[in-house]
């Protein structure tokens, strides 16, 4: 009977874990559907304006609805590492944090697709005239990516301004390499496997886990820090 007890303690256990991943991620999507609407509807288009058309209102809806909405689950699941889950309700919840941090989220978020944009046409550019360029902005592509993803982790950790979590984020993304090396491939395994093998993680799994293992990472520097400090 304890046995039994166990393994279905276990299974409830991983059951709920499942789903707690899948409607972080389902909510995720929901507030970034006409973003995934428009990216899907470039793959149909054949003539360059019709892209660059299209393009403007993808660029101007990243800070307005990607980036509060990716904070939003960000600071989900730093609820469950950090076992501060609060009592409201699961959508609820995902909604408050996505209110509480929206203009944070949309002004860092001007900023951040402002370089993000000016790095694809440096890499749209060299694409076919400089393999060495076109390298060295795929790489400034992976720290920009980390950089991006350690100011999620900052935001929905700690209250400090803007331009303070700029700098944070900068000295970890280039001060830690075991966190930028757990960022980078862990980040990177899970987009390989959801859009090469298992494309139906995408809506469920795919950035609520990204979020989960980052934000892991990122905890576990920043508790290492602190034991640091205090010796």
């Amino acid at each position: 009977m304890k046995n039994e007890s166990g393994l279905l303690g276990g299974l409830y256990e991983i059951t709920e874990w499942i789903m707690k991943f899948a409607v972080v991620n389902l909510l995720w999507i929901l507030f970034n559907l006409p973003i995934i609407f428009m990216t899907i509807n470039l793959f149909f288009m054949e003539q360059i304006e019709e892209i660059l058309f299209l393009m403007i209102p993808i660029i101007i809806l990243i800070p307005l609805v990607f980036f509060p909405a990716t904070t939003a689950m960000f600071a989900m699941v730093r609820g469950w590492i950090v076992k501060d889950e609060g009592t409201d309700q699961f959508i609820k919840r995902f909604w408050r944090y996505y209110r509480e941090n929206y203009k944070r989220s949309v002004l860092s978020g001007l900023i951040l697709t402002s370089a993000w944009v000016v790095l694809a046409v440096d890499i749209y550019y060299f694409i076919d005239k400089n393999i060495l360029m076109l390298f060295l902005f795929i790489i400034m592509g992976i720290i920009l990516f980390v950089f991006t993803v350690n100011h999620f982790s900052i935001t929905v950790h700690y209250h400090m301004k803007l331009k303070e979590s700029f700098k944070n984020a900068f000295l970890l993304t280039l001060g830690s390499p075991l966190l930028f090396a757990a960022v980078a491939i862990s980040s990177g395994a899970v987009l390989y496997v959801s859009f090469n093998i298992f494309r139906y993680l995408i809506p469920f799994l795919t950035g609520s886990l990204i979020a989960y293992l980052s934000f892991s990472a990122f905890y576990r520097s920043y508790l290492k820090t602190n034991d640091k400090i205090e010796e």
